[in-house]
């Protein structure tokens, strides 16, 4: 059974810590916590029964409480497993930045960083080429650095 606890704002990792501590103490039937990707004030946690769960947060700090019913795992699969998407960028494509402060800007690709999840670009619009790192989802590639295009700068 899947159950959603509210707890205090940016305290869901310490609440998390607490409850594995407590798990083996109070020898509790809880398999898994989770903190939800993109869904700040809750955690998801695994048990075999309502007791099991609410025992494992009675009496912890920053817990409000259980919310509801529960839930099936295809509820809070999309928040729980990381959607691992293929970004095909590659040094000196062009590439349009999707989030502010430069939104809607072209830039040109300086180094991709994968395991961080990061881009570098430089500004094509800009007097001075000043690096930018900016995450690999706010941006996307417009122009391949194959192409046999130039872009006017």
């Amino acid at each position: 059974m899947i159950f959603v606890i509210k707890v205090t704002t940016n305290k869901e990792e310490k609440v998390m810590d607490m409850i594995a501590e407590h798990m083996p103490k109070k020898e509790l039937n809880v398999y898994s916590v989770a903190k939800p990707l993109g869904l700040r004030g809750y955690i998801i946690l695994e048990s075999e029964n309502r007791e099991s769960a609410e025992e494992a947060c009675f009496g912890l700090p920053y817990v409000k409480g259980i919310i509801g019913k529960t839930i099936e795992y295809d509820e809070v699969k999309n928040m729980v497993e990381p959607n691992i998407t293929v970004m095909n960028i590659e040094k000196e494509d062009i590439v349009e930045i999707l989030s502010d402060p430069f939104k809607k800007e072209k830039a040109r690709v300086i180094r991709v960083d994968m395991q961080k999840g990061e881009v570098v670009v430089s500004l094509l619009g800009a007097v001075v080429q000043i690096p930018v790192t900016i995450k690999l989802e706010n941006v996307k590639v417009i122009r391949r650095s194959t192409d046999k295009t130039e872009v006017e700068e």
